[in-house]
């Protein structure tokens, strides 16, 4: 066996990027993420043709990234691995949890880790006595790559805490510690315990790639290999004067200055002026000319823009513009579906006169829709805006279908078929036999308690999610695992979270509670199930013990849902009036969108929101659109090859500006933006700073902003004190938060 050496590391030279959300990433732009046209080696095309003195991977782009040796005796089961995984699993689970709840809602990404832990963890290997456990030697790439897996277990937040919230917040209904510990991880580890059996399909075959694992890879090398002729700080003292910097600034926009979050400008020149309100308005209105200096807007729901390609940025932008500036004003100013009677920009639901809804006026005591009340109440509205996202989802789920058939139905049947042959099994394969295999009755017993427990929970507290409809909502998951080979080969991952709830929504109306269990159960499963196999195949191209990939993602779903929702429970019980304006900023934006989903879909049934005699019946065309509009961009791209056209990817457009709401377009324009100077100008003429410097600077940008708020959040809580003044808000009729007192009104000037 091969033993991994220093020179071994450096024999291959790669270029150091990362992207962001393994959903946007696909595989004809691989070599995109991978580093600029001109600074790529000259590996050969045609795998066939390969030759090499020493084996290695078919596929060129794990041979450019991933090593072709292994070094079985590399220590990994370290006092620093348990030790580092833990805390930072638990600090992503709070921190995640915490700004989940706020208006701008950051998400630290395990990206941060990855960075943060490499000195923490070389500082250990300095001061802790030599040992086998607690130091064993230097810290390895294989310990970082564990601590970065497990913390990955808290890289989003648990969906459970979407039902949990919503159940205890606008219904009035509380799971308690049990029954929201058990919700949380059940939906988790059935999609766990679904990974493991997918092993031989989705992480053993060379064929299955994982894109954006190389870049991981990419970056963990670059750590762990000593920089030549490096000049400028270091990228460890670059990362603390760029957090210490945040850590400051962030006082600004976050406690003494707070209008710098959503400067409306524009909007002060004429306050008074509904439509300028409206259009420039940043937290209720569309944002024109409006701008932010807060960290936090740019992040908040696309992550950051420092580690996306900018033809994805791109594509984002001109959606983002087409759906959000000329679409949705286009709408409203002409009055479709009474758009006038409701703000421009909202995720709140409405009567037919303009109303706000009160869902409680057609529930019954069981919170199930009462048919009666509802006659007399409804129906229900939605903002135009609200909507239109609607069909753009729609039009995002058949969209993905076909660009996938068309751009990679050759290459994903290929590639299948060569990954059911023995010809098929790589160098890593034959290294990984070195390592004992996890069992798969190990995750067969945890599925099969999982899915057990499941229906404790769903009867044991007031859930109303049948029997039936937990098997269907389970089988369901189990039948779109296929679409792991989809992300397997171009990092894709379809949102059907919409069909599932068009499902139940037929097959059970009147049900909101049961209505996202079910979503939650059949979508989260099946999507966890391929997060867990993403990073199974992460461990297999780093050579990591496959029980030690169980182990640590066993512990870390477990200690990150447990701190979910310990932070949750905490919030819901310290902050006044949460998931309202007057709580600001935990405004909940997420937990209200999907408050509002719960009733779209639960309580009125699609059968009403979308049938033939409703206003928004002409959404459902969107499925059409999505499914046809890839194809002349096909045809364009293979006519003209070398051309903009190649780049154009509407699965991309269609899903993240679906992100609206409960994102705002203030929080799309400032990320196209940030984006457009760091990964396009930053890039392109200072491609050297780039390359040092970039993911480090944003890993430092979201740890300054994370940690600053939390203390920012315990000074407020701890005084009760917080500047009153015009740059804090407040200070207009209405008691706006960016002082643009019309922006959130109806077309009548009044605010709903």
């Amino acid at each position: 066996m091969a033993t991994t050496t220093r020179d071994s590391f450096e024999e291959k030279e790669v270029v150091t990027e990362y992207y962001v959300k393994s959903e946007t990433v696909t595989s004809e732009k691989v070599q995109d993420f991978m580093g600029d046209g001109d600074e790529k080696r000259d590996y050969d095309s045609d795998q066939k043709n390969h030759e090499e003195e020493e084996e290695d991977s078919p596929i060129e782009e794990v041979r450019a990234v991933v090593l072709n040796t292994d070094d079985p005796t590399t220590p990994v089961w370290t006092f620093r691995m348990f030790f580092l995984g833990i805390i930072f699993v638990c600090l992503l689970g709070f921190v995640n949890q915490f700004f989940w709840y706020r208006q701008n809602a950051l998400s630290i990404q395990p990206l941060v880790i990855q960075l943060v832990s490499f000195p923490i963890g070389k500082l250990m290997e300095r001061v802790i006595p030599k040992s086998k456990f607690w130091n064993p030697g230097p810290f390895n790439m294989k310990e970082h790559v564990l601590i970065t897996v497990m913390a990955n277990c808290a890289g989003g937040t648990a969906y459970a805490l979407d039902i949990i919230t919503i159940q205890r917040i606008f219904y009035g209904q509380n799971l308690g510690w049990g029954g929201g510990l058990l919700l949380i991880w059940t939906t988790q580890l059935i999609g766990f315990g679904m990974a493991g059996v997918l092993r031989p399909f989705l992480v053993y075959p060379s064929a299955m790639v994982w894109p954006s694992n190389l870049a991981n890879i990419s970056l963990f090398r670059s750590l762990h290999v000593v920089d030549k002729d490096w000049t400028g700080p270091t990228r460890f003292r670059w990362f603390l004067y760029v957090f210490c910097g945040m850590f400051v600034y962030y006082w600004l926009p976050g406690y003494f200055f707070q209008v710098l979050t959503f400067f409306s400008w524009a909007c002060w020149i004429k306050p008074s002026n509904r439509v300028l309100g409206q259009l420039t308005g940043s937290l209720s209105g569309l944002g024109m000319l409006a701008v932010s200096f807060d960290w936090s807007t740019i992040t908040s729901y696309l992550l950051t823009p420092l580690v996306v390609p900018y033809w994805a940025i791109a594509n984002i932008t001109i959606g983002f513009i087409f759906i959000a500036w000329i679409i949705v004003p286009a709408l409203y100013y002409t009055n479709v579906w009474d758009a006038q009677k409701y703000p421009i920009i909202t995720s709140g639901l409405f009567t037919a006169d303009g109303e706000a809804w009160n869902n409680s006026m057609v529930l019954t005591p069981d919170k199930i829709l009462n048919e009666t009340a509802y006659a007399e109440y409804g129906p229900m509205r939605m903002s135009a805006f609200f909507a239109f996202t609607y069909g753009i989802g729609f039009a995002g789920i058949t969209s993905i279908l076909t660009h996938t058939y068309l751009y990679h139905g050759s290459e994903i049947w290929r590639q299948f078929k060569a990954s059911r042959t023995q010809e098929n099994e790589d160098i890593h394969h034959k290294l990984m036999r070195a390592y004992p295999e996890v069992p798969h009755w190990w995750y067969i017993a945890t599925f099969v308690i999982s899915f057990g427990v499941s229906f404790g929970v769903i009867y044991g507290w007031p859930i109303g999610l049948p029997w039936w409809g937990l098997i269907l909502a389970v089988a369901i998951s189990v039948v779109l695992l296929p679409v792991g080979i989809v992300a397997a080969l171009i990092n894709q991952l379809p949102e059907l979270n919409v069909i599932i709830e068009f499902i139940i929504g037929f097959a059970l109306p009147g049900h909101p509670i049961a209505n996202v269990t079910f979503k939650t159960y059949g979508y989260i499963s099946m999507y966890q199930c391929i997060v867990f196999v993403g990073d199974l195949k992460l461990g297999h191209y780093t050579k990591i013990p496959p029980k030690a990939m169980f182990v640590t993602q066993f512990i870390g779903t477990a200690l990150a849902g447990l701190m979910n929702l310990v932070t949750a429970n905490w919030l819901m019980d310290t902050v006044e009036n949460i998931c309202t304006t007057g709580a600001y900023p935990f405004t909940c934006p997420s937990a209200r969108t999907f408050y509002s989903a719960s009733i779209i879909w639960g309580v009125i049934s699609p059968k009403r929101m979308f049938a033939s005699d409703s206003p928004y019946s002409s959404m459902l065309y969107f499925f059409l659109i999505g499914l046809l509009i890839p194809i002349p961009f096909y045809f364009l791209s293979k006519r003209y090859p070398n051309s903009w056209v190649k780049y154009v990817h509407f699965p991309l457009i269609f899903n993240a500006t679906g992100m609206m709401p409960p994102a705002v377009p203030l929080n799309f324009s400032m990320w196209c933006v940030a984006g457009f100077i760091g990964m396009y100008w930053v890039r392109k003429y200072h491609h050297q700073w780039w390359i040092k410097y970039n993911y480090v600077t944003s890993a430092a940008l979201d740890s300054g902003v994370a940690i600053s708020a939390i203390v920012i959040f315990g000074v407020v809580t701890g005084s009760g004190y917080t500047p009153n003044w015009w740059g804090n808000g407040g200070f207009d009729i209405n008691e706006t938060f960016d002082n643009c007192p019309l922006a959130g009104t109806n077309g009548s000037g009044i605010l709903a």
